[in-house]
C-alpha cells in the first residue's frame, strides 16, 4: 500500500513536470514565433524604408519647387576604361543585343527606319547645367541644360519653343526623319504634348498668297494629331494606340518620317499617325512644350537627331554591294542595342528572308574619341551584338560574319557632333 502511494506520488510529480515542460515549451515556441514575426516585420519595414529613401532621394534629384536639380552621387567606374566582361563577344548568356529580353520583344514589329545621313545631332555632351543649350536657339519661353537620372537633358518651361541652331530657314530635304526622347508626366494624356513644327515663324505657318495654314504635329504619350487648312477647308488627322495606358510617366521615344508627301509618327514602338498624302513642304524643325497645370512637372527632351533619307536597303545593295546604317544605336561605350534600333533590324530581317542569296559581313565602326584599341574592341562587340539580334530573329548564323574596324575607316574627318555621328555606323557588306 505504501509502495502504491509512492508510485502514485511519483506519477503525479512526473505528470506535473511534463505538464510544466509542455507549458514552458509552448510559451517558448510562442515567444520564438513572436520574435520571428517581429524580425520579419522589422525586415520588411527596413526594406520598405530603404526603398522609400531611395525614391525620395531620386525625387529630390529631379524636382524641387518645379526645378530639376542634380545631386552628386558616388558612381562606380570601370577602372580599366574598357568594355565590361558582360559585353564581350564570348559571353554566352550576357551578350548585348539579346532580343529575347522582355524589354526588346515589344519592338519586334517596329518599322521606323531613320535617314542615313545625319543633318543634326545633339547628345548634350559637355553642356553646363543651368545654361542655355549651346546648339539650340530660343523662339519662345525658356530652356536650360539639366540632369535627370544621370543623363543630360534640355529642361523646358511651359509653352517654350526651341529649334536646332542651323544657319538656314530651309534645310529639310524632301525625305527626312526626326527622332528624340520626350519626358511625359503621370497625367491625363491630353494634358501634355510636344509640338513638332516644320516651318519657321510662330506656332503655325501661313502662306498668305495661297491661303494655306500648317499647324504643328502634337505628340501625346499615346498618340498624335495635326491639321492643315487650305482655302478654308480643314483636314484633321488624329491617331493613337490603346495599348499604352493614359497613366504614364517617364521617357518615350518619338520618331517622325517624311517622304515627299507621306508622314508617319511613332511613339515608342507604336505607329500613331500614317498619312499617305499630306500637302506639306517642310523647311525647318522646332519643338514646343505644353503641360496643363505645369507646377512641379517635368518637360524635357534629349537625344535629338535629324537625318536625310536615302535609297531603300535593297537598292543600295544592288548599286553599291553594301548598305550603311546609322539607325542601329547602342548605349554609350557599350554594345547594348537600344530598342529604337529594331526598325532597321526588322527591315534587314525581312529583306534577308525574302532574298536567300544575301549574306553579309557586319562591320562595326566608331568615331575617333578614346583609344583606338578600345574603339576597335567595342566595334567588334557591337557587330557581334547585331549578329545575335539577327540570329534571334530567325536568320541563320552561317549567313553572317562580323568585323570590328573601330575608327580606322572614317567617312569624314569632320569632328563636329554630326561628323562623329556619321562615322558611328554599322555597314552590311554583301559576301
Amino acid at each position: 500500500m505504501k509502495k502504491d502511494r509512492i508510485r502514485y506520488s511519483t506519477l503525479c510529480m512526473l505528470f506535473l513536470l511534463l505538464g510544466g515542460l509542455q507549458t514552458s515549451q509552448a510559451q517558448f515556441l510562442k515567444k520564438l514565433k513572436k520574435r520571428v514575426k517581429d524580425t520579419a516585420e522589422e525586415t520588411v519595414l527596413r526594406k520598405t524604408e530603404e526603398k522609400v529613401t531611395q525614391k525620395t532621394e531620386k525625387t529630390f534629384d529631379t524636382i524641387i519647387d518645379g526645378k530639376i536639380v542634380k545631386r552628386k552621387r558616388k558612381i562606380k567606374k570601370n577602372p580599366s576604361n574598357k568594355p565590361t566582361p558582360s559585353n564581350t563577344p564570348n559571353s554566352s548568356d550576357e551578350v548585348p543585343g539579346d532580343v529575347t529580353s522582355e524589354i526588346i520583344k515589344p519592338w519586334t514589329k517596329y518599322n521606323f527606319v531613320p535617314g542615313d545621313e545625319i543633318i543634326f545631332e545633339d547628345d548634350l555632351v559637355n553642356e553646363e547645367n543651368g545654361e542655355f543649350p549651346s546648339r539650340w536657339d530660343l523662339i519662345k519661353g525658356n530652356a536650360e541644360n539639366a540632369s535627370l537620372d544621370d543623363e543630360n537633358i534640355i529642361n523646358l518651361n511651359n509653352r517654350s519653343i526651341v529649334e536646332p541652331l542651323i544657319d538656314s530657314d530651309d534645310y529639310l530635304p524632301e525625305v527626312f526623319t526626326l527622332e528624340f526622347d520626350a519626358y511625359f508626366n503621370d497625367t491625363y494624356f491630353s494634358w501634355q504634348n510636344y509640338g513638332i513644327r516644320l516651318y519657321p515663324n510662330g506656332v503655325q505657318y501661313y502662306e498668305e498668297n495661297k491661303g494655306e495654314y500648317y499647324y504643328p504635329i502634337k505628340v501625346f504619350k499615346n498618340g498624335a494629331d495635326t491639321q492643315i487648312k487650305i482655302q478654308g477647308n480643314a483636314k484633321i488627322f488624329k491617331g493613337d494606340t490603346k495599348e499604352v495606358s493614359e497613366k504614364f510617366s517617364g521617357w518615350k521615344h518619338i520618331a517622325l518620317a517624311f517622304n515627299k508627301r507621306t508622314l508617319k509618327v511613332f511613339v515608342d514602338e507604336y505607329r500613331v499617325l500614317n498619312i499617305p498624302n499630306i500637302k506639306l513642304n517642310p523647311k525647318k524643325i522646332s519643338i514646343e512644350s505644353y503641360q496643363h497645370a505645369p507646377d512641379g512637372k517635368i518637360m524635357a527632351i534629349k537625344g535629338v537627331r535629324i537625318a536625310k533619307g536615302g535609297k531603300k536597303l535593297y537598292d543600295r545593295i544592288l548599286s553599291d554591294g553594301k548598305f550603311v546604317t546609322r539607325g542601329i544605336l547602342f548605349d554609350v561605350n557599350k554594345a547594348s542595342i537600344k530598342p529604337a534600333s529594331y526598325g532597321v533590324i526588322n527591315e534587314i530581317v525581312k529583306m534577308m528572308q525574302k532574298h536567300s542569296d544575301f549574306n553579309f559581313s557586319i562591320e562595326g565602326h566608331t568615331d575617333s574619341d578614346g583609344e583606338s584599341s578600345y574603339n576597335q574592341e567595342l566595334s567588334l562587340q557591337r557587330a557581334e551584338a547585331v549578329k545575335k539580334a539577327l540570329v534571334n530573329a530567325g536568320i541563320a548564323q552561317e549567313r553572317l560574319q562580323t568585323k570590328g574596324l573601330g575608327e580606322s575607316v572614317p567617312l569624314t574627318k569632320n569632328t563636329s557632333a554630326e561628323g562623329k555621328a556619321n562615322n558611328r555606323r554599322v555597314e552590311f557588306v554583301k559576301l
